[in-house]
């Protein structure tokens, strides 16, 4: 009688599905599709001038700073790979310091969202996606949220003359979810 000896099938069964859950948490972990679903709304005031104390003497004084925030240059976002819109203001406050500040913003959520201060060109469609990475870009932080009103401080020193647009980046995947063309206000 010949008899074939048959090796078992489990060990292979259990390794393909062990490498499959592999394969798939690293999917999740990469792409991390439910971001798509997921909203934060975060809601900042504009930024104020701190109130000081009124002079201690009579005497005339210099000419007071401006009580108020002045706008420097303002934009409004366009869609890239996800659907983006809201506008874009980089104020000036009473001490000289700068926030780059995103109104309205309405974008999608996702892994590793930057708001970058570029000197990338706008372009609309699939042109303007990946250009932002190719040349000077200051990065102002990860994006608070995907709706709402935001602001984010611009460090010390920062010359806005290099810089002509923002662009809400996806370092991960190293693209633009939207981007707004700076004009220069009159301050």
């Amino acid at each position: 009688m010949n008899r074939t000896r048959r090796l078992p099938t489990w060990p292979w069964l259990a390794g393909a599905l062990v490498a499959g859950l592999i394969a798939v948490a690293a999917g999740l972990y990469w792409f991390q599709p439910w971001q798509l679903w997921v909203d934060e709304t975060v809601e900042e005031s504009l930024p104020v001038p701190a109130v000081s104390a009124p002079p201690s003497s009579a005497a005339p004084s210099a000419p007071a700073a401006p009580s108020s925030p002045a706008e420097v240059a303002a934009g409004s976002l366009i869609s890239h790979e996800h659907r983006t819109a809201g506008t874009v203001r980089v104020i000036r406050a009473a001490d000289g310091s700068l926030v780059l500040r995103l109104e309205n913003l309405a974008t999608s959520s996702g892994p590793d969202v930057h708001v970058w201060l570029t000197d990338a060109p706008v372009k609309p469609g699939k042109d303007g996606w990946g250009v932002f990475d190719d040349g000077k870009h200051l990065d102002a932080g990860k994006l608070k949220g995907n709706k709402g009103n935001q602001n984010y401080p611009l460090p010390a020193g920062t010359d806005l003359a290099g810089y002509t647009s923002v662009s809400l980046w996806c370092d991960r995947f190293d693209v633009s979810f939207g981007a707004a063309e700076l004009t220069r206000t009159a301050t």
